[in-house]
């Protein structure tokens, strides 16, 4: 994600601090934030697609996906 948007996310968390965010603000900051978690999410399915469990007789096991329920 872009600093740019970062930096935003914060000045809207600052601004709702001082005053309730205008309708216009709360869509941006929920799209901001949306747009986070998703790359977030993203970021963090590529570390553990590429984590192995090494077992103690030196077997290394790539970690398996949990299935959804």
């Amino acid at each position: 994600m872009e600093n740019s948007k970062l930096q935003r996310i914060n000045e809207l968390a600052r601004i709702k601090k001082e005053r309730e965010l205008t309708a216009e603000e709360t869509a941006e900051r929920d799209a901001l934030r949306k747009e986070y978690l998703d790359e977030w999410r993203k970021g963090a399915i590529e570390v553990l697609e590429n984590t192995y469990i090494q077992t103690p007789d030196g077997k290394k096991h790539k970690l398996q996906r949990k299935d959804k329920k």
